[in-house]
């Protein structure tokens, strides 16, 4: 919160919270294993091994 959101007499924020540059464009890509170089398998491997991390630190 903002030093400038208090001075707001209705209470509202007119302002977006996330600004628009940051905000998705909402299209999903999807992978294909057909088109995938050595370098998205070894990110996908990645990306599993580092969920598998996160499951195995909340039991």
């Amino acid at each position: 919160m903002g030093r400038d959101e208090h001075r707001n007499p209705r209470g509202r924020n007119r302002l977006a919270q996330t600004p628009k540059n940051l905000k998705s464009d909402g299209i999903d890509v999807e992978f294909s294993e057909a088109v995938a170089d050595e370098e998205d398998k070894q990110a996908q491997e990645r990306a599993n091994r580092a969920d598998m991390r996160v499951k195995n630190q909340d039991h």
